[in-house]
């Protein structure tokens, strides 16, 4: 079988290529892997200029082109979708260089970084906070960056991601409150919390509703002498519910906790007569 005359070329380029790389990598001059790293960066060969950059980086502290290597060198781990190492080589780029041209795509790297980072909403949301603040930051101080539109729409991301997580740890309390109903006092306060905190959120219907389910299962479970006290809540939480929505989504499950909240409350004012 006759090998295509442009697969030998390729392949015969690319062995020359890996020939000089390693070459001008194990080469102690700095200026051909100077020359070779800015070389592979233009092409999009990230992985190898960064071997490079990384050789050099601490021989350019000071000289004029230290800013362009530790820029190349930082953008060179994102591109690789290295973003911790990124996120904290583009942070010593702002420190080292806080008057430069690139100061604020370096930011918007730096804060996409740890976007980057952010796990699903279930873990620990350490890296997600930092990335939060590092993009509020960035919106708050660029607002007419070409990078504001696509920094504030990861903000409203990772905003939503931990609303996500608060809303599921406050229904983890509601369920768990079926067989260990003071838990439904830990569910309620974590609600009000969200409600309150979160004016906005995509979730706060359902904070609404959870906050009345837990509030009549709490008085459901309540002793005689409590019970009066915790429908009549129950029943705030429901006005609020159908004030802030009154076509709620839930509209099924509520009608049949106002039907026990009424009921309660029916039965309340006969046996006060």
């Amino acid at each position: 079988m006759r090998i295509p005359f442009t697969t030998i070329v390729c392949t015969l380029f690319l062995l020359v290529s890996c020939n000089e790389y390693q070459k001008v990598l194990k080469n102690e001059e700095v200026k051909p892997k100077y020359d070779l790293a800015e070389k592979l960066y233009k092409e999009g060969d990230f992985k190898r200029a960064k071997r490079l950059f990384e050789q050099i980086a601490p021989r350019y502290v000071g000289k004029p082109q230290g800013e362009r290597v530790m820029f190349f060198f930082a953008d060179s781990y994102f591109q690789s979708g290295d973003y911790y190492l990124s996120g904290y080589q583009f942070e010593r780029f702002v420190k080292s260089y806080p008057k430069s041209e690139k100061l604020q795509q370096a930011l918007y790297l730096e804060a996409k970084s740890y976007y980057e980072l952010s796990p699903r909403y279930s873990l620990d949301q350490s890296e997600t906070d930092k990335a939060l603040s590092k993009l509020q930051n960035f919106v708050n101080t660029y607002p007419d960056s070409e990078y504001f539109a696509k920094a504030n729409e990861m903000a409203q991301e990772l905003t939503r991601k931990k609303q996500k997580k608060e809303i599921e740890i406050a229904k983890q309390f509601d369920k768990l409150g079926e067989f260990n109903f003071p838990i439904l006092v830990s569910s309620i306060a974590a609600l009000d919390n969200f409600i309150a905190e979160n004016p906005g959120s995509v979730y706060r219907e359902d904070a609404f509703y959870y906050r009345v389910k837990s509030a009549v299962h709490l008085a459901e479970n309540s002793t005689l002498r409590r019970q009066p006290e915790r429908f009549k809540e129950a029943k705030v939480h429901y006005d609020a519910l159908m004030k802030a929505y009154p076509e709620t989504k839930y509209s099924k499950e509520v009608a049949s906790l106002l039907k026990k909240i009424n009921n309660n409350l029916s039965e309340s004012k006969d046996l006060s007569k």
